[in-house]
């Protein structure tokens, strides 16, 4: 029996999930690390973080499983998207990688609406010049880092370093390069208008493949440090949310994927490019071919969390967490938290947007400040669910990430949505859909949906309780928090400090 491996280089950590021929988990290595946030609105990350904890979570995958690496048939590769690695003509890292949640290009993203006109931009690429987005940030190098620019010669996003490490193959997948707003989305390749427009060279960019499509074999090198096979196939896979869309069956319209994880993420899939023309959702290929997929950001979920603790109870486990935010009633008494620590991206696409506790009292305790923040961060994603009902017909709501493993945090988002929802049964969903891609690949399965239906389990139907009526009335109040302060928000940001 040949196994499968799904490789994700997320924000704070690489998982690599070994899957067996019949879509069965056997094994999951993981490696932390952490970013930096040198500047205010600042997140960049050294790929060699990535490629060390690359090989440390396939040597833990393979080792706690028992399976030895020449048994791998192929891997799947998904991480971050938009982040840009800039990489001379040797190969080797111009600057630290600047990553998805960086909001330092609100001058870039103006600039590209500029050249490329705002309305068109959207018609071509599915999306508005963000700040998180990959374009905005090769302008930003050009602009502020002339001596870094003028050595570039690849660009490529977090995964595709990992693939260029694993077999000195460029090569990226459809799904992430539609998120790097240099892509024509309904031709499913780059934008030559785009690339033009901005002066940027087409051969910086790597061939772009379907997800499944084989791009390169493990090379030597790569297989000495990862205890894999050289020869071993290694296929386009997908961005983190593409894949995450695999990993809990959201292959074909209907099945809305939530994911609580770093970000938030509310998915759709689509059989054809769909537009919203103020950009407010995103708009990207599927790592199913010849699919699209409509998809709401936060860009704080379980982010926020992790701040909270961090920032005030760092000698608290959140299990102790969650225990304290249970015995506070839906609605904290009264306390909202609005989880814009990093700016936001859906519904209100704005790097000065700030997080906030609204409503603190002295009543209000660490337990109320917890639930707070869960709740808070359960609205935004019900943001995006508002808008992207708007758009295509919503169905069953599977939901994952490290959130959905909070029985309390997973209550608070099934009574805000007001929906009910299922848990898929990994956590680490976005590499069990790389490795489905992997072993559609190597022809273990005939079809990604074939793949998805093999692999992927749910939970029973969690059904909303009588607390969803308090969540609809303290969701009315957190709308009209960010008009309130917007423009308290742009005063603030103006006063930070380096």
């Amino acid at each position: 029996m040949s196994y499968y491996i799904g490789l994700d280089t997320s924000t704070t950590a690489t998982k690599a999930l070994l899957m067996d021929a019949n879509g069965l988990v056997v094994g999951i290595g993981r490696s932390e690390y952490d970013y930096d946030v040198p500047r205010p609105q600042w997140t960049e990350q050294s790929p060699h973080l990535w490629w060390r904890a690359t090989a440390e979570a396939i040597n833990a995958a393979l080792t706690t499983s028992g399976v030895d690496g020449g048994e791998v048939g192929a891997i799947g590769l998904t991480g971050q998207m938009h982040g840009l690695v800039l990489l001379d003509e040797a190969g080797e890292v111009l600057r630290p990688a600047i990553l998805w949640n960086d909001q330092r290009t609100q001058a870039e993203g103006d600039e590209i609406r500029e050249r490329v006109g705002s309305r068109r931009l959207i018609e071509i690429t599915g999306n508005d010049a963000l700040t998180g987005f990959t374009a905005p940030k090769i302008l930003w190098v050009r602009n502020n880092e002339p001596e870094i620019y003028a050595n570039v010669t690849h660009i490529v996003l977090p995964k595709d370093y990992i693939r260029y490490r694993l077999t000195d193959e460029f090569a990226t997948d459809k799904a992430g390069a539609s998120g790097t707003l240099l892509f024509d989305l309904a031709q499913r390749d780059w934008s030559q208008e785009v690339l033009a427009a901005l002066d940027i060279p087409p051969e910086w960019l790597p061939e772009t493949h379907e997800g499944p499509r084989v791009t390169g074999v493990i090379t030597e090198e790569a297989a000495q440090a990862t205890s894999l096979r050289s020869g071993t196939l290694v296929v386009a896979g997908g961005g983190d949310q593409a894949a995450n869309g695999i990993g809990v069956g959201a292959v074909a319209p209907g099945i809305v994927a939530v994911s609580i994880g770093t970000s938030g993420v509310v998915f759709g899939s689509t059989d054809r490019p769909i537009v919203q023309p103020e950009g407010r959702l995103q708009a990207f290929c599927h790592a199913v071919p010849d699919a699209w997929h409509l998809m709401g950001v936060m860009l704080s979920a379980a982010g926020s969390y992790r701040w909270f603790r961090d920032a005030l109870a760092p000698d608290r486990a959140f299990s102790a967490l969650d225990k304290q935010a249970a015995v506070v009633p839906p609605g904290a008494n009264g306390l909202l938290f609005l989880p814009y620590l990093t700016g936001e991206r859906t519904p209100h696409p704005d790097p000065m947007a700030r997080g906030a506790f609204v409503g603190l009292t002295l009543r209000h305790g660490l337990g109320h400040l917890a639930r707070a923040v869960m709740e808070g961060v359960a609205f935004g994603l019900r943001d995006s669910v508002e808008l992207m009902a708007k758009e295509i017909e919503l169905g069953e709501v599977r939901v994952s990430g490290g959130g959905a493993t909070s029985e309390v945090w997973l209550r608070i988002v099934t009574d805000t949505l007001g929906r009910p929802v299922r848990v898929v049964s990994t956590a680490e969903s976005a590499a069990h859909g790389a490795a489905m891609l992997a072993a559609t690949g190597d022809d273990a399965f005939e079809s990604v949906a074939e793949a998805s239906r093999a692999a992927v389990t749910v939970g029973d139907e969690i059904e909303p309780t009588a607390d969803a009526s308090v969540y609809e009335e303290a969701y009315a109040v957190y709308r009209d928090l960010y008009p309130a302060l917007r423009e308290s928000f742009r005063q603030l940001s103006e006063l930070e400090t380096d």
